[in-house]
């Protein structure tokens, strides 16, 4: 299965369906079947200290190192001035949730269900292969 690993709180906002949009530096071709792997990273400070995301998240309900949840990726937008703006004034909360910039992608998600049994695994970066053992 195709693993996307996050660091928290951005994964289990996107489990709570808090987060539908993950705003990367790169862009990907890849449609389909995405996991969502809330990394063993701890919180970047710049995340921690901004409230208004970690208002949207309870700590203790943080999911380090597991697999959580799996969705659609179902496109990936090369972000315009104008698409920031649109974000910031239509879906603030989305807004706060990533890095909103101008050259930046929008990874649009959807159709995204919690894991009833989160599977325990060590993150890598990119999108990476995780192999279900049977």
């Amino acid at each position: 299965m195709k693993v996307l690993s996050l660091t928290e709180p951005y994964a289990t906002l996107i489990k709570e369906g808090k987060k539908k949009v993950e705003t990367r530096s790169w862009k990907t071709s890849y449609r389909g079947e995405l996991y969502i792997h809330a990394s063993s990273t701890k919180i970047p400070k710049t995340s921690k200290e901004n409230a208004e995301l970690m208002n949207l998240v309870t700590e203790n309900n943080l999911n380090y190192g597991y697999i959580i949840c799996k969705c659609n990726l179902v496109d990936c937008l090369k972000m315009t001035q104008e698409y920031v703006e649109n974000i910031k004034k239509n879906n603030y909360q989305e807004y706060v949730c990533g890095e909103y910039k101008e050259g930046r992608y929008a990874w649009i998600l959807e159709n995204i269900e919690m894991l009833d049994n989160p599977i325990k695994a060590k993150g890598h970066l990119s999108i990476w292969n995780y192999e279900i053992n049977t």
